[in-house]
């Protein structure tokens, strides 16, 4: 009964499903398995992992932690997946993760990586973050433009209600006026 796959979904070979936990580790492993749904944990340790594919940790939900120590991680682009996911959801697997490889890397911690440390990355970056800023500029000059739209048409409204009563008095007076002549 403690092997039995999560919530029914089978458990990937050559790994151990025990409950909400997929062991994985010592497997030789070069790829991360499908993990089942129900997964709370997932041990990835001493494996052959290099990197893990974007989105691969996203499913299932229930996903919180995974140990990825002595695992031989290749720091380039790839990595930020992983480096990003630990960071939300496993603090300690992160400061155990370490590169392997480039050699400039070798050994760093994963949690230390920095995107001028990524070589390629820094090419990708700045075209999403223009990608924003373009979207960003386009929403605030949207909200400057009816701002001042805003301000306008209050100012307009008060110019009217202002000579609406002047207007009003001027009358009443001229009202007054007559009535105390007869």
């Amino acid at each position: 009964l403690l092997a039995a796959p999560a919530r029914g979904a089978p458990c990937p070979a050559p790994c151990r499903c025990l409950g909400p936990q997929l062991d994985c580790s010592s497997r030789r492993l070069r790829a991360v398995p499908a993990v089942p749904a129900g997964t709370r944990s997932l041990d990835l340790r001493n494996n052959s992992l290099r990197w893990v594919p974007a989105g691969a940790l996203d499913s299932p939900a229930s996903l919180r932690s995974v140990a990825v120590a002595a695992n031989p991680w290749h720091c380039d682009c790839r990595i930020l997946y992983l480096k990003l996911w630990l960071q939300d959801s496993s603090a300690l697997a992160l400061a155990s993760a370490r590169c392997a490889s480039p050699a400039a890397l070798s050994g760093k911690p994963l949690a230390e990586l920095t995107g001028n440390e990524l070589g390629p990355c820094r090419s990708l970056l700045p075209i999403k973050c223009l990608e924003f800023f373009w979207r960003d500029l386009a929403l605030i000059a949207g909200a400057i433009i009816t701002l001042l739209l805003a301000a306008r048409a209050l100012k307009f409204s008060r110019k009217q209600v202002w000579q609406l009563r002047l207007g009003g008095r001027a009358r009443l007076g001229s009202r007054r006026g007559t009535a105390k002549n007869h």
